[in-house]
């Protein structure tokens, strides 16, 4: 289905007020291209708790509870107002540990009452996902457990601050701020200590509520943590890496769907990703990550229905396709890459991501072929087809990887009924990842075991909220929580830090991400799924409605479209059925 796209004039009004700056007349029209207005809002927020101080005397640091309070970012010298004060002896620092409660992009504006020195007093900030990251130390030479890394965002800096006036320091992800005077002998007064959030203030149109809080606290944390990962372009992590990776994409594309509608980070980031990886490179240098990029095309043109935007990649697409046809052979031998990437828990079972590999090139070049239909590529459509047939010549075995069975299923190489239960369903939460889980559940639902993938949904992203997350992680194991401390918590002796401990790869122990955009997909699976809501023709034109309760004795919800809100609700009924009400904007079909 053809039809322009909705979003010319919304496009058109988001260039006027987001792109050039209006500057004040004495600027003149030198500098119309060189100035940008910031797109994204900024939120001040006090700490809702001191969780540590150096000095249990509380003689060197006194009235940290005047820094919960709310601020005005004016410094004051005034001798009836109440600073927290801090002060060090030539022998000892003083330190600070502050709790923002929420993940956070941004950093940290001090504002000052002065202190015992004219001169700038020098102190150390860091910044933390965990308690244990705020507190760690740092080294950047290699990524070394029981370390933190500044690689991508500064998170541990030692700087001077005035001795009046205000600050601003930092930008990364963070929940925890920990602050040591390191000037010897010297007294500061900190009048405000507030978190900078940094983030794009968008309406929440989709959501969801039952009679699960503990679902519902699920759906939420994985809409937050898309949100935050919204910056000038749509990135992995707030702390790390900071960058568009087109694997990392989908899941996040999902959830903005479920809970955003349309937002223009996602056209911009894949304009980005083509202007930084032009054919016939990879996206990202990885094979696998130019499948996602066919993928997440064929979902948002499938929620929008904006064929202008799908239109302006007809010449990357047509040429994705050629160049991957080209390296399979009649027999469905490939030789696309030798890097074979699906995520990093799944690496150790090698010939288990060959057969996942190659479900996820075969689901890629099915959606290409969709898309070239949409943009009368026959040709493209019919080369993609063709190499779909010569892969599946080719069936590898999954070798009990749930990753690799997931994207079977989804696929259509493998019956989902066998998908799930002989892999993704032995062990329940066990062997699940943040990434690949999404396409778990998806499996699973495919095989109609919805009742097993909201139980796991409970154990897995529950666990994460049951160690003080407050958005969902790179990597998470449920067998880390065995006697581990929350996040939000100092770690006993005895016990693990489950942040510091842990980790693998690229990411261990405070490298670890905590605010991690693959982990959200359980956001969209809850919607699809929970909600019943899936998008049968592009643009929302037509929605199917299909909710599944299992326990739930109601769930209530909303979806965005391009037409407007969806709103939802389904609630059991004593005979056991399900009665639903649904609200529609006219132009959208709806099958029940």
């Amino acid at each position: 289905m053809k039809r322009k796209s909705l979003f010319a004039i919304t496009a058109l009004m988001l260039l006027m007020t987001t792109g050039n700056a209006q500057l004040p007349p004495i600027f003149g029209p030198e500098y119309n291209q060189i100035a940008q207005k910031d797109e994204l809002t900024r939120i001040f927020i006090s700490p809702i708790r001191v969780l540590w101080i150096s000095d249990s005397s509380r003689k060197l640091i006194k009235n940290s509870e005047v820094l919960l309070k709310p601020g005005n970012s004016q410094s004051d010298m005034s001798r009836t107002t109440r600073f927290c004060s801090m002060t060090t002896t030539l022998a000892d620092t003083a330190s600070i540990l502050l709790d923002y409660g929420k993940e956070l992009h941004g950093g940290l504006q001090l504002v000052m009452g002065g202190s015992s020195r004219r001169e700038p007093s020098l102190v150390r900030i860091r910044f933390g996902e965990s308690v244990g990251e705020a507190n760690s130390n740092t080294y950047n030479s290699d990524w070394l457990m029981g370390f933190s890394t500044d690689d991508h965002a500064k998170r541990d800096i030692i700087m001077e601050i005035p001795r009046t006036g205000m600050i601003e320091v930092g930008n990364t992800g963070f929940r925890f701020v920990r602050i040591d005077l390191l000037q010897p002998g010297t007294t500061i007064n900190l009048k405000e200590a507030r978190a900078i959030l940094r983030y794009r203030d968008i309406p929440y149109l989709g959501s969801f509520k039952s009679s699960n809080p503990r679902l519902d606290s699920i759906w939420i944390t994985g809409a937050y943590t898309t949100h935050l990962n919204m910056q000038e372009y749509l990135w992995d992590g707030i702390k790390r890496d900071r960058l568009v990776w087109l694997g990392d994409f989908h899941p996040e594309l999902k959830a903005i769907n479920s809970v955003f509608g349309y937002n223009e980070v996602v056209p911009r980031s894949l304009d980005l990703a083509c202007e930084q990886y032009p054919l016939p490179q990879w996206m990202n240098g990885m094979s696998s990550y130019s499948m996602w990029y066919l993928i997440i095309h064929h979902d948002w043109y499938m929620q929008n229905g904006d064929f202008d935007f799908l239109n302006s990649h007809r010449e990357y697409i047509v040429g994705l396709i050629d160049l991957i046809n080209g390296k399979i052979a009649e027999d469905g031998t490939e030789t696309l890459s030798p890097f074979r990437f699906l995520d990093w828990p799944s690496t150790p079972n090698k010939e288990g991501v060959e057969a996942g590999y190659r479900a996820l090139l075969a689901w890629a070049l099915r959606d290409a072929e969709k898309l070239c239909r949409v943009l009368d590529e026959n040709r493209s459509a019919q080369v993609a087809a063709g190499a779909a047939r010569k892969l599946n010549r080719k069936i590898m075995p999954h070798n009990d990887l749930k990753q690799a069975a997931a994207l079977m299923a989804v696929a259509g190489t493998l019956d989902p009924a066998i998908a799930s239960k002989e892999v993704v369903a032995v062990d329940g939460a066990k062997r699940f990842s943040t990434f690949y889980g999404l396409y778990m559940l998806d499996a699973l639902s495919l095989a109609g075991m919805q009742d097993e993938a909201l139980q796991i949904i409970s154990d897995y992203w529950g666990g994460m909220l049951d160690m003080g997350a407050t958005t969902f992680w790179e990597d998470f194991n449920i067998e880390w929580m065995e006697n581990s401390a929350r996040i939000d918590e100092l770690t006993p002796e005895e016990m693990n830090d489950i942040h510091g401990d842990f980790g693998d790869y690229c990411y261990p122990s405070f490298r670890h991400s905590l605010c991690h955009g693959w982990s959200s997909g359980v956001t969209a699976w809850l919607t699809e799924n929970v909600l019943g809501i899936t998008v049968v023709e592009p643009g929302c034109s037509t929605l199917q409605v299909k909710p599944y309760l299992g326990d739930l004795q109601w769930v209530e919800g909303s979806f965005p479209t391009p037409y407007g809100v969806v709103k939802v609700r389904h609630e059991r009924q004593p005979d056991g059925e399900v009665c639903s009400e649904i609200d529609a904007p006219e132009e959208i079909k709806i099958i029940r």
